[in-house]
C-alpha cells in the first residue's frame, strides 16, 4: 500500500482507485436527501484523497470543532507515552495525584488505572463532566475523585468524558507539557497539521474529552495514520501494537448489531463491516475500514452520526473494488460539479420590510435573559445590517449581516473565543425580522427571530444542535 505524504495527501481519481464517481454521488445524494447536515467530507482509498468537498461557505482551511474526536487524539498521546516509558497502563490513577485524593480512597477507586480510563471502564456509573464543571475551585482532578466508584474497574462500560480528561491530567503530571504541547512534535508535526488548537479547564489542562480543533484533512490524515498501523513517510511513529490494541474491542458497550454497541477500544468505537472510528458530537467522524483500505473523514452539524454511517454502509462501502474502474466522463463530470455546488443557503425569504425605516439605529432594552444580553440594536443599507449586543458585563458584540447572502464578521457569541460567523437576514413577513448565524468552525447555526411590534420587540432564539434545548425562552426589547 502507499504510504500518505507528510504534508499534504497526494489526490488521486476515485475509478483509479477502484470507486465511481457515480457511486460517490449518491452517497452525497443521499445525505443531502435526509438532511444529515454535514459540513465536509473526504474519501481516501489506498492512500489517496479520491473526493473531497465542504459545504460553503464551510471551507478547507478552516478547522472544526471536534467535540469527542478529540478523545481519539488524547488516547494517542497516551500511546506515545506509554511507548516512551513514562506510564504504564496499569498504573493506578490516584498515583498521580497524592495531594487531590480523598481522606478515604475506596477499594474500588485505588483499583482504578490508566487503561480503565482509557476503555471508559472507570467503574462509576454516572458521566463526571457536570461534577467537573461545577467545582468551585476549578480542580477538575479533586472534582473527578469525589464521584463514587460503584463497580470494579474495567467491567462496566461508561461514555465518561471526564476520564479523557483525568489521561491529560496525567500526562502534563508526568511530561509538564499539554497534551498539545506533547502531541506537536510526535504526532502534529510529522502528519503536517499546522495551528491544532485545545481548550483547557481553569487550571491550564487541556480538557482532553473534547476542545480541539483541526481540519478536515487533519483529520482524513490521523485516520490514515491508524490504517498504515503507526507507519507514516516511511517512519513508524507509533507501534503496531498500539495501533491494534486501541482500536480493537476492551469493553462491551451494550447489545444490538448497530454502530454503538460493537465494543469500544482506548477512546476509538468498534463499528459494523470491520471498521472503527472516533467520533464527535453533531458529526465529527474519522471512519477507518481496514479491509477495504480506505479512511473517510467527516464534519457536520446533525444528531444523527448513526445515520451518516447507514449511507455510508449501503452507498460506499459495497462499492469498493479492488481493481482500478474505467472513468466515465459524464459521472466524473457530474461529480465534480456536485462537489463545487454543494453550499448551506442563506434563507432569502422578504427582502425588505417597511418596518427597516422604524427600527433603523433604535436601541432596545432587553429584560432580564439567561444569556444576561442588556441591549441590542440593528442598522441596515443596502446590502447589508449591522446587529449590535451589548451584554451585562458591558461588552459589545457586533454581527454584520448580509441581506439575503453570507457575510463574515468575528465576534464573542459562544465560549471559549472570538467566533467566525457567516451571517445574513431576511424578513420571513412584514413585522418579522429573521437573522441567521452561521458559525463555521463549529456545527452551530443560531437563528433569531425578531418580532417588531411598536415600541417593542420579541426575540425568539434557536441553534440546530446542542447539548441542551434547541429553542430558548423569549426576551422581551423597549426601545
Amino acid at each position: 500500500m502507499e504510504t500518505a505524504s507528510s504534508m499534504q495527501l497526494p489526490r488521486s481519481l476515485p475509478e483509479a482507485q477502484g470507486i465511481s464517481s457515480a457511486v460517490i454521488s449518491n452517497f452525497i445524494n443521499a445525505v443531502e436527501n435526509q438532511n444529515l447536515g454535514l459540513h465536509s467530507f473526504m474519501l481516501l482509498r489506498h492512500g489517496y484523497i479520491v473526493s473531497e468537498g465542504w459545504w460553503s461557505p464551510y471551507e478547507p482551511d478552516l478547522p472544526h470543532m471536534l467535540f469527542s474526536l478529540s478523545k481519539s487524539f488524547t488516547s494517542t498521546a497516551i500511546g506515545f507515552a506509554v511507548t516512551e516509558k513514562l506510564i504504564t497502563l496499569d498504573d493506578s490513577v490516584i498515583s498521580f495525584f497524592p495531594e487531590d485524593v480523598p481522606d478515604e480512597i475506596t477499594e474500588n477507586l485505588s483499583k482504578m488505572n490508566i487503561r480503565h480510563l482509557l476503555m471508559m471502564g472507570t467503574g462509576q456509573v454516572t458521566d463526571t463532566m457536570d461534577t467537573l464543571h461545577q467545582s468551585a475551585d476549578g480542580n477538575w482532578v479533586k472534582a473527578f475523585f469525589t464521584i463514587p466508584v460503584e463497580k470494579d474497574p474495567g467491567t462496566h462500560f461508561l461514555y465518561n468524558t471526564g476520564a479523557t480528561y483525568m489521561l491529560s491530567a496525567i500526562l502534563q503530571k508526568v511530561t509538564g507539557q499539554t497534551l498539545l504541547e506533547y502531541l506537536e512534535p510526535r504526532l502534529f508535526t510529522p502528519l503536517g497539521i499546522r495551528g491544532a488548537t485545545w481548550g483547557s479547564c481553569p487550571r491550564g489542562i487541556n480538557t482532553g474529552g473534547f476542545g480541539l480543533s483541526i481540519t478536515t484533512e487533519d483529520i482524513a490524515k490521523f485516520g490514515q495514520l491508524y490504517l498504515q498501523k503507526g507507519i507514516w513517510n516511511h517512519q513508524r511513529l507509533l507501534p503496531e501494537e498500539w495501533i491494534h490494541e486501541a482500536t480493537t474491542k476492551q469493553i462491551s458497550n451494550g447489545d444490538g448489531d448497530h454502530d454503538w454497541a460493537m465494543g469500544y477500544g482506548y477512546q476509538f468505537w468498534q463499528c459494523q463491516h470491520g471498521a472503527y472510528r472516533g467520533d464527535g458530537a453533531f458529526g465529527q467522524i474519522c471512519l477507518v475500514l481496514p479491509d477495504q483500505d480506505t479512511v473517510i473523514a467527516i464534519t457536520a452539524g446533525t444528531n444523527s452520526i448513526q445515520g451518516i454511517l447507514n449511507e455510508v454502509w449501503e452507498h460506499l462501502l459495497p462499492n469498493m473494488k479492488e481493481a482500478p474502474l474505467q472513468e466515465d466522463q459524464i459521472s466524473k463530470a457530474n461529480l465534480a460539479e456536485q462537489l463545487k455546488n454543494l453550499s448551506i443557503d442563506p434563507p432569502q425569504l422578504q427582502q425588505s420590510s417597511l418596518l427597516e425605516a422604524q427600527i433603523n439605529g433604535k436601541t432596545y432594552t432587553l429584560e432580564s435573559n439567561q444569556f444576561l444580553l442588556a441591549t441590542l440594536s440593528i442598522s441596515f443599507n443596502n446590502h447589508e445590517a449591522e446587529f449590535t449586543l451589548l451584554d451585562e458585563l458591558g461588552e459589545q458584540k457586533v454581527i454584520r449581516l448580509g441581506r439575503g447572502q453570507w457575510v463574515e464578521s468575528f465576534a464573542h457569541i459562544l465560549d471559549p473565543s472570538t467566533n467566525r460567523i457567516m451571517s445574513s437576514f431576511t424578513w420571513s413577513s412584514e413585522d418579522q425580522l429573521q437573522l441567521s448565524l452561521l458559525f463555521v468552525e463549529m456545527p452551530f447555526l443560531i437563528t433569531l427571530d425578531l418580532k417588531i411590534l411598536e415600541n417593542t420587540l420579541i426575540l425568539k432564539q434557536r441553534i440546530n444542535v446542542n447539548m441542551g434545548p434547541l429553542e430558548f425562552d423569549d426576551i422581551i426589547g423597549r426601545i
